[in-house]
């Protein structure tokens, strides 16, 4: 695969949010960019907050953007501060250095996009996009290896 058609990132968000309420979680907003950081497909929970879809697009963004999870970028923040925020300038804002901005691969590691997630806890907003990912027989990646 080498496309991520609407129809997969519309399951994947479908994953994600089946996750986010088996589990309990706060409202989320998900959003599935595709490689190139364009915008597949994006849902925001009723009662989640008006900015979740600005955070949501910005780990996604961040992290297909610069091809690592926004866990890692939230890594690279604490390590190289003037690096990451002329990273931020850079990207007009489209960057957020914590965890729920999954990278999305193929089975052949190949890069397809990213899921962006917002509402709850960093953690568990990433928990859910791996589910999401991982629900369409995808590989997530959120660079904890």
């Amino acid at each position: 695969m080498t496309d991520l058609s609407l129809q997969v990132a519309n399951a994947i968000i479908d994953g994600a949010l089946l996750k986010a309420r088996n589990s309990g979680l706060a409202p989320l907003c998900v959003v599935v960019l595709d490689a190139g950081g364009h915008l597949r497909t994006a849902q925001r929970e009723d009662g989640a907050s008006f900015l979740r879809f600005s955070i949501a697009l910005a780990k996604a963004s961040g992290a297909v953007g610069m091809g690592v999870a926004s866990r890692e970028l939230g890594k690279m923040a604490r390590e190289r501060p003037h690096f990451m925020n002329a990273l931020g300038n850079i990207a007009e804002g489209r960057l957020m250095p914590v965890p729920g901005g999954v990278l999305i691969r193929d089975a052949d590691n190949v890069l397809l996009g990213a899921v962006g997630i917002s509402g709850d806890l960093s953690d568990l907003d990433e928990s859910c996009a791996v589910a999401g990912i991982e629900s369409v027989g995808l590989v997530a990646d959120c660079g904890k290896r």
